[in-house]
């Protein structure tokens, strides 16, 4: 009986060594199963950065918007099957959503160099957008990780639970409560509109018909974007648009915001969100720094698949056969 108990007592500290346990998300979760990991995605990220900047704000939208659809994990990613339409093709990701090949050439690399499956599609896409806010100059924070992949995706959950750019304040605040996040939360995200681009379709009615916006800023964008035609012109969030930083929030206090969303977030009445956006931009730049590590962190947490749940793909455009 003694032997008996040994030999159970011996296995499972075994089974512990050998199987992770991914109940909770932390940030070493890597580190004795494959430590290469990490390393690896900033190389490619840092490689694809350099051949077009635009590539990190793509990365770090494509986190947010897996995050906000049934939590953190992977569904962004999966391509249409005959079981279920995905996001890729939901309204606020046609022709919008882009970095699929950058997380592919990540998830090859990674199998390669780990020599087994065992970094998740959701996991790269939580480091891939830490990565790309620190190469564009923003902050480094330590992504919590241990994220496993789901099944299937949603197309009509993307189409309900993403917040679209014609948004008012009121019902971004709501959105974002939805997801267990807050005001404080809702306005550094929001910032991460301090890199990237943005297609005319998305800001046409701003610069038409909105009238909290700077008038020559306005008519500046009216030849890029017309009342018709050049729907997929392209425009800068923010006029510092390949450096993360606090320009943002400066740009919405002149009434330069390009979404009719991004200045929802500053009426300049002292109301919503105005003092968040006057502290960030000249009180203290510095903290929205670390505010936006923070609502990163919180955000990421979403309701993550672990354990047992999901599976880590071997294709993160496909689930495992």
């Amino acid at each position: 009986m003694a032997a008996l108990q040994s030999f159970f007592l011996y296995f499972a500290a075994l089974t512990a060594i050998l199987i992770p346990v991914r109940a909770q998300l932390t940030p070493d979760f890597y580190d004795n199963v494959c430590p290469q990991a990490l390393p690896t995605i900033r190389n490619i990220i840092k490689q694809a950065i350099q051949s077009e900047p635009r590539t990190g704000a793509s990365l770090l939208r494509l986190h947010f918007h897996d995050c906000f659809v049934n939590g953190c994990d992977g569904s962004v990613l999966l391509d249409d099957t005959a079981n279920f339409t995905g996001e890729k093709t939901a309204f606020p990701n046609l022709n919008s959503l882009r970095g699929f090949e950058v997380v592919d050439q990540i998830k090859s690399a990674i199998n390669q160099a780990c020599s087994a499956n065992v970094v998740s599609c959701a996991d790269i896409l939580a480091v891939a957008a830490r990565d790309s806010v620190n190469l564009l100059g923003g902050p480094w924070y330590k992504v919590l990780l241990g994220r496993r992949d789901s099944r299937t995706a949603s197309n009509n959950d993307a189409n309900t639970n993403l917040p679209p750019p014609f948004f008012n304040f009121s019902q971004l605040l709501s959105n974002f409560q939805s997801h267990g996040l807050n005001l404080t939360d809702l306005v550094v995200l929001s910032a991460g509109h301090t890199i990237g681009l943005a297609r005319c379709t998305t800001f046409r009615d701003r610069i038409y018909n909105d009238t909290n916006i700077n008038y020559e800023f306005a008519a500046s964008l009216k030849h890029s974007c017309p009342r018709t035609g050049g729907d997929s012109n392209m425009n800068p969030l923010d006029s510092t648009t390949t450096r993360f930083d606090a320009q943002y929030f400066r740009d919405l206090i002149a009434k330069k915001g390009l979404l009719h969303s991004d200045q929802e977030l500053f009426k300049g009445d002292g109301s919503g969100s105005d003092r968040l956006v006057k502290y960030y931009g000249y009180v203290n730049p510095y903290k929205f720094l670390t505010d936006f590590s923070a609502s990163m962190i919180k955000m990421g947490n979403m309701k993550p698949l672990t354990g047992t749940d999901g599976e880590i793909r071997m294709n993160c455009r496909k689930v495992n056969n």
